[in-house]
């Protein structure tokens, strides 16, 4: 017992996170703080960690929050890099980070991209034959730029010293997940209990459950309806045939959608649609044109009325999710704010 009492303890893991401007505060924080409370927890210090961007100096956040960094160049060892992007990360290219990235990658580092950082540890040519996944919201635009890498919508993936993650609360799963790799699952179960993050879910998990609806649990034939949707957005499936293949009437279908959703599934079609448009304007050089029909409009002017409708901006208007003279990025024509409206509308009634 003295001889294992007195072997030095194993060093702390060295761990960075790679600021890009207009990072998802929630995403370092979820990173953070498992390990912080790891070494609350410990006998000694388990990890360290440092803040860093391309030339250093007061990174901000999209909260409007900020962190002090150190430039990539005065960066020291790293076992673990988080990569953390989020608004504008689509069309960030900084060289000197993706050469930093492939360096690190190459001599063991374990990359680790968060929700919009899987574009420049994609840049960096770190994710070539690899599975990735990222925020569902925005796998669309990624997609479209790197046709090559296989997304799935779960909360992370892992291959070899690459990892990928959705971001927001599934990083307090991925990190849980390396305190157990690296400590034993006793560390992270006292790590969850500390944070009463019930239970440590696994990479495969899916990211979304109620699919912004207006009841908890969404009926398995609304689901598997909205799987159809989704599945056929550049050539839409009718709802009328879809409610065939589901073994009810369009009628019946309907009246799920509106319980559950809050609006009809046409409706909810035509939304998932200008979603899935709003997205490619905003992370692709794809013409309008071109985003009209990849979002399974056939007309061009049915497209552009209906997107501003929506959103309240031509589409021509909406190259870019958060505008720099905008002080806060929105995210309209949610579903919330559709079944609000038509709320509002049948009140009027």
């Amino acid at each position: 017992m003295d001889a294992e009492r007195s072997q030095p303890a194993a060093p702390a893991a060295e761990v960075a996170f790679a600021l890009i401007p207009r990072f998802n505060m929630m995403s370092v924080t979820t990173a953070l703080e498992p390990m912080r409370i790891a070494n609350y927890l410990s006998p000694t210090p388990l990890y360290r960690w440092q803040y860093l961007s391309c030339e250093g100096g007061r990174v901000p956040a999209s909260n409007g929050m900020d962190l002090d960094s150190q430039p990539l160049a005065a960066s020291g060892a790293a076992d673990i890099i988080f990569v953390c992007g989020s608004w504008g990360s689509d069309h960030y290219h900084e060289p000197a980070l993706f050469s930093w990235l492939r360096h690190k990658a190459r001599t063991g580092s374990t990359v680790i991209a968060l929700e919009l950082g899987i574009y420049p540890v994609a840049r960096a040519g770190l994710l070539a034959g690899r599975a990735a996944t990222t925020h569902w919201s925005c796998m669309p635009g990624f997609a479209e730029q790197f046709a090559a890498v296989p997304l799935s919508e779960q909360l992370y993936t892992s291959d070899g010293n690459i990892m990928t993650c959705a971001g927001g609360t599934a990083t307090i799963d991925l990190v849980l997940n390396l305190i157990s790799a690296h400590h034993g699952d006793q560390l992270a179960r006292e790590v969850s209990d500390q944070i009463i993050h019930h239970p440590i879910r696994q990479p495969q998990d899916p990211q979304r459950r109620t699919m912004g609806g207006a009841d908890e649990d969404i009926d398995p034939v609304v689901r598997a309806a909205i799987k159809l949707i989704e599945d056929n957005i550049c050539e839409p499936v009718r709802i009328p045939e879809i409610a065939a293949r589901l073994g009810l009437s369009q009628r019946q279908l309907e009246r799920l959608f509106k319980r559950h959703l809050g609006c009809s599934a046409v409706q909810f079609s035509k939304l998932l649609r200008l979603q899935h448009a709003r997205v490619l304007l905003t992370s692709t050089s794809m013409s309008i044109r071109e985003v009209s029909a990849a979002s399974g409009f056939n007309s061009l002017s049915y497209f552009s009325h209906a997107f501003l409708n929506c959103f309240g901006k031509k589409p021509s208007s909406y190259r870019r999710a958060w505008p720099d003279k905008e002080p806060a990025p929105t995210w309209p024509g949610t579903l919330f704010a559709v079944s609000r409206q038509l709320q509002s509308q049948n009140g009027a009634n």
